[in-house]
């Protein structure tokens, strides 16, 4: 029997830009607020959508790129996994989160706003074989 892996992809626009914090280890986190919108017909066959809030946390070179390369809007494609944690919060009640810790992340937005955050190419990397 093969191993079944816990793997999420999202699509959608981040609601803020992101929150980039250095650990006291040094470490660094980026915290992403990312909404997908589900498209649907009612009862009434009116289309609806529907925005789904999803909380997305990126450690060290991934955040560094997240701070570096994401903006409030921006249209990304997010890989990762979910993780379940909790914690007590300043009144001492157990609280319990589901993030998504990424993995890696592309940027869908268009061409035009993409091109400024291009890595530089090398001529090399311009032939076809």
């Amino acid at each position: 029997m093969s191993t079944l892996r816990n793997s999420v992809q999202l699509i959608g626009h981040l609601g803020a830009a992101p929150e980039v914090k250095q650990l006291e280890s040094g470490s660094k986190v980026a915290r992403i607020s990312i909404a997908t919108t589900e498209s649907y017909k009612d009862r009434n066959g009116e289309w609806k959508n529907e925005s789904t809030w999803h909380q997305v946390v990126a450690w060290e070179a991934l955040a560094e790129r997240a701070e570096k390369y994401l903006e409030k809007g921006s249209f990304v494609l997010i890989q990762g996994r979910l993780v379940n944690r909790s914690y007590n919060d300043a009144k001492g009640e157990k609280k319990y989160v589901t993030e998504v810790r990424a993995s890696n992340f592309m940027i869908l937005d268009k061409k035009e706003k993409t091109d400024q955050i291009a890595e530089p190419q090398t001529e090399d990397q311009d032939l076809p074989f």
